[in-house]
This record gives C-alpha cells, structure tokens and sequence, in this order.
C-alpha cells in the first residue's frame, strides 16, 4: 500500500493537516508514503484541484480513496483504516 501527499508550505489547512498524518502514520509501517510540494513537484498525474492538502490511498497501483482538505487525526486514521 502506498499513500501520495501533496502539500504546499503556504497551505493553512496543510499547516494543520501535516502533523497530525505524520503522528498517524507512524503506526502504520506497511504503508509507503510520498510527498509532493504541490508548488515543487509536479504532481499532474494525481488529478488534483484548488484544495489542499490531499491525501491518496493506492493498492497495488490503484487509486482506492482520497481525502482533500484539512483533517485532524481521527479523520485521517478513519480514512486509513477504511481502505486499508
């Protein structure tokens, strides 16, 4: 399993988003996780819009879910488990 984020520093909702997923992800060591500056990198291939942050769910290559915008740590897990 692996999970895209894509961020960018002048993001309020990133700014709160970011710490909470990496305080949850840390329990997570099956999942692969990649970041994207979404002003740095080109993130073009993930289909993403105005809002950020966004966070993508893939298995076995496939996109299986997606979050957009800010979340806090329950929601972030909720997700996580929910299409782990």
């Amino acid at each position: 399993m692996k999970i895209v984020k894509i961020s960018a520093l002048w993001c309020p909702a990133c700014l709160i988003t970011n710490p909470a997923f990496d305080s949850v992800i840390k329990d997570y060591n099956e999942i692969d996780v990649v970041s994207y500056d979404y002003d740095l990198d080109d993130v073009s291939n993930y289909n993403v819009g105005n809002i950020l942050p966004v966070i993508i769910m893939f298995k076995n290559g496939i996109e299986v879910g997606r979050i957009i915008g800010e979340k806090n740590k329950k929601q972030i897990k909720d997700f996580i488990e929910g299409v782990k």
